[in-house]
């Protein structure tokens, strides 16, 4: 369990809602975080990534950040991650992580 209070530079200009694309990547690096403390010697690779959208952080507001191992295995690990409001417990977004656990090299 993490917060933080959401920047400005994370909001949409039109809005000032936090992007969808920030609370994707949030997934993303929480998820590969956890797999990783959970016991997996390597963060691996995203098999799959999928976020539903249930309400919108705003700008200075704080908000809290909850991830759950659902399994890791020899090649794979799931988690959950849940983003919601820190004063009221609202969920704004939950998501689901599946990474491939090999050692993986880069290409570049």
């Amino acid at each position: 369990l993490c917060s933080f209070m959401v920047p400005p530079r994370l909001t949409s200009s039109a809005s000032n809602r936090m992007h969808g694309g920030a609370v994707a990547s949030l997934v993303d690096l929480v998820g590969s975080a956890v797999i990783f403390t959970g016991g997996s010697p390597v963060t691996g690779v995203s098999l799959d990534i999928t976020v539903s959208y249930l309400g919108a952080a705003h700008a200075n507001e704080e908000i809290e950040v909850e991830a759950r191992v659902l399994g890791i295995g020899d090649k794979t690990g799931c988690v959950t991650v849940e983003v919601r409001r820190k004063d009221t417990g609202q969920v704004l977004a939950h998501g689901r992580h599946t990474k491939y656990l090999a050692n993986v090299s880069s290409k570049l």
